[in-house]
């Protein structure tokens, strides 16, 4: 049975970690070195481990330093160290070259000096501001699109405040009803007990023109039995002093 494929993920295992990077790093340089031998190349590695310790290679006639100035100077990061004035020439010509064409790149996206272009240059531009104008548009309209979505959010919000609002008027509105109930009923209990009093016409004696009106039940009047029997009931008689003789 053939080895199934390992997935390419971080291994979580210091230990297995460190020898997979061991090995690894071992047959990486192996490669680069058959690589440089067999095709006549000038390669220079760089690695540091995650530990941050370095390991490099490079061809035995070149060194590290070398192939990076030898970066540096073809992406146009360093001027060549060099006292040949031709070659400084050479290369401020190309810089000077690069800048009119970026110059005259940025005239043509501005609609200007397009007497330069032929008909490929021409429908080659128009597609390029073609695609500029559709992400121009994406790009306006997923910010209007958030503009409304944060207008519906707010107006959400304020119809929320305003139910809030009227329920709290419509509150204290009947409290204020219940309030000015309540003030008018005492007045018509007043009226209630004074009609509770009736009055007779005048031709009647005065003494009884106030007559008061019947009491409820657990008012009703009752007499007092005397603890004692009324004196006025028997008739007192002085006994007669012969009777004891």
């Amino acid at each position: 049975m053939g080895r199934g494929k390992i997935a390419i993920t971080r291994i979580e295992n210091r230990a297995a970690r460190q020898v997979t990077f061991a090995k690894r790093r071992g047959g990486l340089f192996k490669k680069t070195h058959e690589l440089s031998v067999l095709c006549d190349a000038e390669i220079g590695l760089i690695i540091f481990s995650s530990n941050g310790k370095l390991y490099e290679f490079c061809n035995e006639s070149s060194s590290i330093p070398h192939i990076i100035r030898r970066y540096e100077i073809s992406k146009g990061m360093r001027v060549p160290e060099s006292n040949d004035w031709e070659q400084i020439e050479k290369e401020s010509k190309r810089i000077r070259k690069e800048t009119d064409d970026l110059q005259l790149s940025v005239r043509c996206y501005k609609g200007e000096n397009l007497s330069s272009l032929h008909h490929e240059g021409l429908v080659e531009l128009e597609k390029q501001l073609e695609c500029s104008v559709n992400k121009v548009r994406a790009q306006k309209l997923e910010l209007l699109q958030q503009q409304v979505d944060n207008l519906r959010r707010k107006g959400k919000m304020l119809e929320e405040e305003n139910q809030q609002i009227q329920y709290h008027l419509h509150h204290v509105a009947m409290l204020e009803q219940q309030q000015a109930a309540a003030a008018m009923v005492k007045p018509m209990e007043q009226q209630r007990m004074l009609e509770q009093f009736q009055f007779s016409d005048e031709d009647q004696p005065i003494s009884s023109l106030l007559q008061l009106a019947p009491l409820p039940p657990q008012f009703q009047p009752y007499r007092v039995q005397p603890t004692q029997p009324n004196l006025q009931d028997f008739s007192l008689s002085i006994p007669d002093p012969c009777n004891y003789i």
